[in-house]
């Protein structure tokens, strides 16, 4: 065979190739199937399994517990634990509607008209607790449900992978038919027919593990499939919330598939005491009330919902300091664990980055100070003093971070890792209480800084006066 008549049939076989894997003509998907959209649900299951994991028993034993009752929160957000745990709900609420509206576009493009429906079905249940399709599921389904879209997920991942390394493959197919053409050396025609070849053999197994993965992972699910799975997962930790927080009052009931006790060491359920109760341990996690009844009846779930978690005009995330705050008390603590490493810029650069309210106050407390910090008994009083401010304060400004971080765009699409709730950030913290923490910090620093100088300059002095009475001494031997 000649080698043009060679190449020739491999150039057809792998155009063949290329197009059998790559096909995207609507005849060659069926309709319902999700196909390329199997990567995006991808991103979104391990957001369900998440928001699930973190209402198990032990997780809502944590938040009352222990997130709530952190000193930070309790100085500078709010002593109210039914406030606290408010916030922390419709957080809560707030994320499970990010993924339910994208849940809501797929679900136009089911064949169930009752999947078509999905959105007002998710209202209607928000609003009243009726379930008319019974999607809500027991606790033993619903842990069945989150390992079976796990290894969805994982599959889907694989496939991912496989059709990054299919790429690879088709780029490195293609450069050594260059190679072949451009090759005027008949005695390496041998060797480059034979590495395409096994490019083209890898080419064809790389599409066979690319077909069964597609199988077995999302991408040849139907519409109908993940969407029904989807749905029933989003009402059924809609109804979590509703069972650990006792959102009862005005949006129907606790459902039957439902169990009020969810597992045989369970620490967190609404009791049968009265609704107006507030134990943890033993009853719910919000108390209720005829003015929270009443308020919930004349709106929506989703509307209340989102006018609780709206920070109040007092707070930081009203005034949208919250995120520049944090990076100032980040700033602030690393100067204060090591004063002498900072330098007359760095100084003024954190100066710099102060609003109005703080550079004010800081004057004030700094007048009559004095130019000198000498007195080591003050300036541990004032180490020991930060550092108790910091131990409070600096968790909500790292916390902070980590919530941006994790919901910045570039990681919107990542499952959260560190578990920090909004209300254990600065968001919700009182500007004028945080705003007076800052001011101590700072003022604190501002004599620490002078007296690690003024202590470094006076060791610099002795040890040049020394230095000094050693060669006067040298001099006169």
């Amino acid at each position: 065979m000649g080698i043009e008549t060679w190449l020739t049939k491999v150039k057809k076989s792998i155009s063949h190739s290329f197009d059998s894997v790559h096909a995207t003509h609507p005849n060659g998907i069926k309709k319902s199937q999700v196909g390329v959209l199997a990567f995006e649900i991808a991103g979104v299951m391990p957001k369900l399994n998440y928001m699930w994991q973190i209402l198990s028993d032990k997780s809502m034993a944590r938040l009352r517990n222990e997130s709530i009752c952190t000193e930070g929160v309790r100085k500078i957000v709010s002593t109210d634990d039914v406030f606290l745990l408010s916030l922390a709900c419709a957080e809560m609420v707030e994320n499970l509607k990010v993924v339910a509206k994208t849940v809501s576009r797929m679900s136009k493009r089911c064949e169930d008209t009752s999947l078509q429906s999905f959105e007002t079905l998710f209202d209607g249940f928000a609003n009243t607790g009726r379930d008319p399709y019974g999607w809500i599921l027991s606790w033993k389904e619903m842990e069945a449900k989150i390992k079976k879209m796990e290894r969805y997920v994982t599959a889907t991942n694989s496939l991912h992978r496989e059709i990054d390394e299919l790429t690879v493959i088709e780029n490195g197919l293609k450069k050594s038919l260059q190679c072949v053409n451009n090759n005027n050396h008949k005695s390496d025609h041998t060797v480059m027919q034979q590495k395409v070849l096994d490019l083209q053999n890898k080419l064809q197994w790389q599409k066979h593990e690319i077909k069964y993965l597609k199988e077995k992972s999302l991408w040849n699910r139907s519409f109908d499939t993940i969407t029904s799975l989807l749905a029933k997962t989003i009402f059924t930790i809609l109804a979590r919330i509703k069972l650990v927080f006792n959102i009862k009052h005005g949006y129907g009931y606790f459902p039957p598939s439902l169990p009020r006790s969810l597992s045989a060491s369970a620490t967190v359920y609404p009791s049968d005491q009265p609704s107006d109760s507030f134990n943890f341990v033993s009853g719910p996690l919000i108390k209720s009330s005829k003015h929270q009844e009443n308020n919930h009846l004349s709106h929506g779930f989703f509307e209340t919902n989102s006018k609780i978690f709206k920070p109040s005009s007092n707070t930081l995330g009203a005034a949208a300091l919250a995120l520049h705050y944090a990076n100032l008390i980040i700033v602030t603590e690393r100067m204060i664990r090591s004063p002498q490493l900072v330098g007359v810029d760095a100084r003024d650069d954190i100066y710099s980055m102060l609003p109005n309210s703080i550079r004010c106050s800081l004057r004030c407390r700094l007048k009559g100070v004095g130019f000198t910090a000498t007195d080591p008994v003050l300036a541990g009083q004032w180490k020991e003093a930060l550092g108790k401010i910091l131990g409070w304060l600096s968790p909500l400004a790292h916390n902070m971070m980590k919530w941006q971080s994790e919901r910045s765009f570039e990681h919107q699409n990542l499952i959260p890792k560190t578990g920090v709730l909004l209300l254990q950030t600065l968001f919700f913290a009182d500007q004028y209480k945080t705003e007076a923490a800052i001011t101590e910090l700072l003022v604190g620093l501002n004599y620490i800084w002078r007296f690690e100088r003024e202590m470094n300059a006076k060791a610099l002095l002795n040890c040049t006066n020394l230095k000094n009475m050693q060669q006067q001494l040298q001099h006169t031997s």
